[in-house]
């Protein structure tokens, strides 16, 4: 049984563009300006996997040449929750498919004595209880700071998430199975573990430095 199969809250998307993008999001001599631009182009195709099950109903439209039925989009609409900082990286990506999306933000920063998350920022729509939200966030580590943000938006009254990142390490997808196990997790890697410090190997390190430069 693959590692993979152990956690049905799991979703690893292995698409040879985003295995071929992530190998160079991985690198480490790959710079700020090309980490950023890939990173967007792997979110907005970890967003195209996470929103296939969106509803969809019929709309009478006008063709060229006739007059048909033809599928859009139906219920809740969608509100796209980032975790900061480095949660902002993904938005572009995602916003550039799901342009109508609202954006909602939470700041958390892991405390690196416990790797427990402490917030100090939460503004999401008014409307929120009525969205269906993917949260967004690189790296699904010990997964502490993902729990806290979920209970957040959770206590507002919004009965629909899920949570797209780039890298998740088994241990953080246990944590989130055992506190959240109605939230999906899409990922382009389930990898290996985390080491002392609390970073995912083999990762990528830092996500938020390797997006703003602050490495």
């Amino acid at each position: 049984m693959s590692r993979e199969a152990e956690f049905p809250n799991l979703t690893v998307i292995k698409h040879p563009l985003v295995q071929h993008k992530l190998t160079w999001l991985r690198e480490a001599q790959t710079n700020t300006d090309s980490f950023r631009n890939l990173l967007r182009e792997v979110a907005q195709m970890l967003a195209y996997e996470a929103t296939r099950d969106l509803p969809t109903e019929l709309q009478t439209i006008q063709t060229p040449i006739t007059e048909m039925q033809s599928p859009i989009i139906s219920g809740k609409k969608l509100c796209l929750v980032s975790i900061l900082r480095a949660g902002n990286g993904m938005l572009d990506g995602i916003l550039s498919l799901l342009p109508l999306a609202r954006v909602g933000h939470i700041g958390l920063y892991r405390d690196h004595e416990t790797l427990e998350p402490v917030e100090y920022y939460f503004k999401v729509p008014s409307d929120i209880a009525e969205r269906q939200v993917i949260m967004v966030d690189p790296m699904l580590a010990t997964g502490n700071s993902a729990v806290a943000a979920i209970d957040r938006v959770k206590a507002t009254g919004c009965p629909s998430i899920k949570l797209l990142c780039l890298l998740a390490a088994p241990e953080g997808v246990a944590n989130m199975l055992k506190h959240h196990p109605d939230v999906p997790i899409v990922t382009a890697s389930l990898d290996s573990h985390l080491n002392e410090h609390g970073y995912i190997v083999p990762g990528l390190g830092d996500a938020g430095d390797r997006i703003f430069g602050t490495v």
